[in-house]
């Protein structure tokens, strides 16, 4: 691991600014990125939703948005109410997720599962747990 910094510390030579003038000094350094750190050091958040009605996607559209939050949505309650509502419910949370670069799935019957672009769901080959297009 040391030989790899020593690299990195070798390819790179510290400049100062002077003025208007830039000097190269001798001196090596590695620059850092301590802007990714605090991203990389955020809390990912899973948190389940239960879809009633049409309405209730707000909540989940805005946690999606904010990009830290699964979500795991219970679409039982609508689906056993209006299946029509619960159709265009999940369209319009698969038009978010693909607008954010998302991904989305159903699980079992009643659950469906939503990711922000940093996640990707598991999908076991000959697995119905992907939410299809013809749905739209």
């Amino acid at each position: 691991m040391a030989g790899f910094f020593s690299k990195i510390k070798g390819s790179l030579k510290r400049k100062e600014y002077d003025d208007d003038d830039m000097v190269e000094d001798n001196e090596e350094y590695v620059e850092l990125d301590t802007g990714r750190g605090s991203e990389a050091g955020q809390k990912i958040i899973v948190k389940p939703f239960v879809l009633e009605d049409f309405t209730d996607i707000k909540p989940i559209l805005d946690s999606l948005r904010e990009g830290n939050t699964i979500c795991l949505v219970n679409i039982r309650p609508l689906k056993e109410k209006d299946l029509i509502e619960l159709k265009r419910a999940i369209n319009k949370l698969k038009k978010t997720t693909d607008a954010i670069e998302g991904d989305i799935a159903g699980f079992s019957d009643d659950y469906i599962v939503i990711t922000p672009s940093f996640a990707q769901i598991y999908r076991a080959k000959g697995s119905t747990a992907e939410i299809k297009n013809d749905e739209e």
